[in-house]
């Protein structure tokens, strides 16, 4: 018999399979302590929560039997994914389940913010007849722009298509093609801001994402636009956006996420230009019955022995497969997060190149790997090892692995390519004894820089005086520059640096640097 504890509240209908299986036993407590939990996590096989529980690393060292571990949602801020990968127990998510609902939710949300409901009902609640005050505006002919272009933009998109809106969207991984397939067009994140009526966000919520809609971004939209955000809080920066909605920028806004929750006392709540609910997106009962079933048949499987669909860590190798590939996890990720960064358009394929002593293993983890260097700069956790050739093959991303016996005078060398609808880019690297990683050459160029930190990766004509330019506006700056490699191709000819410096830069200067005479591109990055 299998014991699966339950720790946070969940849909019966979801839980139903488990229930009726012979071979399981549910202990469903929602209200316990963590020392409770602890006791109780002892002798369950599995564990599944919402967001309410917190699995740190001391529940799971209490879980000695524990197998699996699932998450009825979609993320796993509230799981310890290295210490249930350490102690080899498998978290799996249900990332589809909500995705219904959360299109709906913005589509009255969208519907809401253009007839001025909400507001209407309040002034009727006063005992106030005043139709002339909430005057809204038609959705049909007006442009909706959306930024980020995944499963649940898509859905937004076929809704508001419905109303005979025009749909922009921008989103890393769209390219004209398939926006064509979808029936939207497609634009630049700058054109989807200048061209939108009504704006809405439907990205994941990491580094490259946090304030993606800012004072800047704002300043570059349509006087009266409107903009919405049902995705995560921190998208939209919104002190920006009480600014823009208090000076009639911003026409209104219609929030159900905001960055720090609950936000009862939030200011942009006092403007009545805004509408907002209480983080309402996946709160309908198909949703939650949806990722209950989605959790529940995958803790299901894999008690029974099977595979499950939706895990979010690594599963356990053998002993001898990690001896062997553990020295190049952080070369494969890193390289594939630094090639990114520098490549420009829609991702179409991805090639990894093995040579050396990796001939003769198995080196699809380390191309998973890759793959979630370069894709997470993007999607953040939401890609690990086990679902990154999905997700790519989801975003159209073609993977390609191939081994080599021209190993270019190292012993061992991985390059990551990436092809894009404007240029392919590489970096190659490996490991040397006693110094670790290292990046060995980008595109032509020959380089040898340890790949982390803050880098600066400059393209210029070899010229005299160059490198002495950049030396001292980053000194202007307070940059301090720790390392740097230089590679041309020919002498005059075409050229790259690549610096390591003490602390990041900002736009302002990345911006400073672009202005320097001979420099072509100059891309900014932190490895970490």
């Amino acid at each position: 018999m299998h014991r699966v504890l339950i720790s946070d509240p969940l849909s019966e209908e979801g839980i139903k399979p488990l229930r009726e299986a012979d071979d399981i036993e549910i202990i469903k407590e929602t209200s316990m302590s963590h020392e409770e939990l602890l006791e109780a996590v002892g002798s369950a096989e599995a564990l599944i929560v919402r967001s309410q529980t917190q699995v740190t690393r001391e529940v799971i060292e209490h879980g000695t039997h524990l197998k699996i571990i699932g998450r009825a949602g979609v993320g796993v801020d509230n799981i310890d994914l290295d210490a249930a990968t350490d102690n080899g127990v498998i978290v799996v998510n249900a990332p589809d389940g909500n995705t219904i609902s959360t299109a709906e939710h913005t589509m009255a949300m969208l519907m809401s913010l253009a007839r001025n409901i909400p507001q209407a009902y309040h002034q009727l609640q006063q005992k106030r007849w005043e139709r002339k005050k909430f005057v809204g505006v038609e959705l049909k002919d007006k442009v909706l722009g959306i930024v980020g272009f995944g499963r649940i933009g898509r859905e937004v998109a076929q809704r508001a298509k419905g109303h005979r809106m025009k749909v922009v969207a921008f989103d890393p991984f769209l390219n004209e093609e398939k926006a064509q397939k979808a029936g939207v067009t497609h634009g630049t994140l700058e054109e989807v801001l200048q061209q939108a009526d009504f704006l809405t966000v439907h990205t994941p919520l990491i580094e490259k994402t946090k304030h993606l809609i800012n004072e800047e971004a704002i300043a570059l939209m349509k006087d009266g636009a409107r903009i919405l955000n049902c995705a995560r809080g921190g998208i939209v920066e919104e002190n920006a956006l009480y600014e823009a909605v208090k000076s009639g920028k911003i026409a209104g806004a219609a929030l159900d996420v905001f960055e720090e929750e609950p936000a009862t006392e939030h200011p942009l709540l006092s403007l009545p230009e805004v509408i907002a609910t209480p983080h309402l997106g996946a709160s309908t009962v198909e949703a939650q019955e949806n990722v209950a079933t989605d959790v529940s048949a995958d803790v299901l499987e894999l008690l029974r022995g099977g595979t499950v669909r939706n895990p979010v860590n690594l599963p356990s190798v053998s002993t001898e497969m990690m001896e062997k590939l553990s020295p190049y996890f952080t070369l494969s990720e890193r390289l594939g997060s630094f090639v990114s960064r520098i490549a420009e358009g829609t991702f179409e394929k991805i090639n990894v190149y093995y040579s050396g002593e990796l001939l003769d293993i198995d080196t699809t983890p380390l191309t998973r790997i890759a793959v979630k260097g370069i894709l997470g700069r993007y999607i953040g956790s939401r890609v690990n090892d086990v679902n990154a050739y999905k997700t790519a093959a989801d975003k159209g991303i073609t993977i390609n692995e191939q081994k080599s016996t021209k190993t270019k005078g190292f012993t061992n060398l991985i390059t990551v390519e990436i092809e894009t609808d404007k240029e392919t880019r590489s970096a190659a690297g490996t490991r040397l004894n006693g110094l670790g990683a290292r990046i060995v050459q980008l595109d032509q160029y020959s380089i040898d820089i340890v790949p982390e930190g803050h880098l600066i990766v400059i393209h210029h004509t070899d010229q005299p005086g160059a490198i002495g330019r950049v030396g001292s506006l980053l000194a202007e700056q307070d940059v301090n520059i720790a390392t740097m490699q230089v590679g041309r191709a020919n002498e005059g000819g075409e050229a790259v640096m690549v610096l390591t410096v003490d602390k990041a830069i900002d736009k302002q200067a990345a911006d400073q640097l672009s202005e320097i005479a001979d420099i072509r591109q100059v891309d900014y990055l932190t490895l970490k």
